[in-house]
C-alpha cells in the first residue's frame, strides 16, 4: 500500500479527462455510481452527510490516488467529492475499469487496496470520534501533512475536517503555537516537533496499527 500514489498513471489513457473549477460537485452521496476518478491536479475533499443532516469533511484526497471507488457497478456513491481549487480529474467508467484490468492484470490489486486504504480512512474516523478534540487535531493534521506534504487549509475548512467548532480550532493551534510544536502563516500550518504531536495523537490510548503507513508518492 506505500506507493499507491501515482501507482495508477500508467492507465490514465484509459480515462476520461475532466476540468473542474473550484466549488465544483464531482460527485454526489447517494446519487448512482458511474464509475470511478484519480486526481491528477488540485484539490478534492470528501465529504459524508449524516442521516442527521450534519455535512462533515472525512479526507482530502492526495495528488495521485483514486478516490470514488465505491461508484463502481452503478453502486450508490457512499459520499460526495468537491474541488476546492481549479482541478484536473480522469474518469473511469466500469467498462473502461474492466479493460484496464484485462490488459493490466497488477492494475486490480491497485484498485483493491486503494479500496482498503479507504476503509483504512473509515477506521480512523471510528476511533477517534469520542477522542478530546486536541488529540484528533493532532491526528488529523500528521495524516493531512504526511499525505500531502505542505498543506493550506483556513481553521473553519478543519474545524469541519474534526467536527467542531472554529473557535475550538483557533485556541488549540495558538496554544500549539505557543508551545513551539507548530507555526502558522498564510494559510499554512507547519509541523516544528512532530514527535509532540505524535505524543498528543497517542494520549488517548489508541493505536491503530500501521497509523503511519501513508501513500508517499512514487516519485523520486
Amino acid at each position: 500500500m506505500k506507493n499507491l500514489r501515482n501507482a495508477w498513471s500508467p492507465y490514465l489513457k484509459y480515462g476520461n479527462k475532466l476540468v473542474f473549477e473550484e466549488n465544483s460537485v464531482v460527485y454526489r452521496q447517494g446519487c448512482e455510481g458511474k464509475g470511478f476518478f484519480f486526481l491528477s491536479e488540485g484539490g478534492i475533499k470528501i465529504t459524508l452527510l449524516s442521516k442527521e443532516g450534519v455535512e462533515r469533511t472525512v479526507n482530502y484526497v492526495p495528488e495521485g490516488m483514486l478516490f470514488g471507488e465505491h461508484g463502481t457497478r452503478k453502486e450508490a456513491y457512499l459520499t460526495s467529492a468537491l474541488t476546492i481549487c481549479s482541478t484536473v480529474v480522469y474518469h473511469f467508467s466500469d467498462e473502461a475499469l474492466e479493460k484496464v484490468c484485462k490488459n493490466h492484470p497488477e492494475a486490480a490489486c491497485i484498485f483493491t487496496n486503494s479500496l482498503i486504504y479507504k476503509f483504512r480512512i473509515l477506521a480512523e474516523i471510528i476511533a477517534f470520534l469520542n477522542s478530546p478534540v486536541e488529540q484528533q487535531m493532532a491526528h488529523y493534521l500528521l495524516k493531512l501533512i504526511n499525505e500531502n506534504g505542505s498543506f493550506s487549509i483556513d481553521q473553519t475548512s478543519f474545524a469541519r475536517y474534526i467536527g467542531t467548532s472554529r473557535i475550538t480550532v483557533n485556541k488549540i493551534l495558538n496554544k500549539w503555537k505557543t508551545q513551539k510544536i507548530i507555526d502558522l502563516s498564510n494559510r499554512t500550518i507547519e509541523i516544528l516537533d512532530i514527535n509532540r504531536l505524535k505524543e498528543l495523537r497517542e494520549s488517548g490510548g489508541i493505536h491503530i496499527e500501521n497509523l503511519d503507513l501513508l501513500m508517499w508518492t512514487t516519485k523520486e
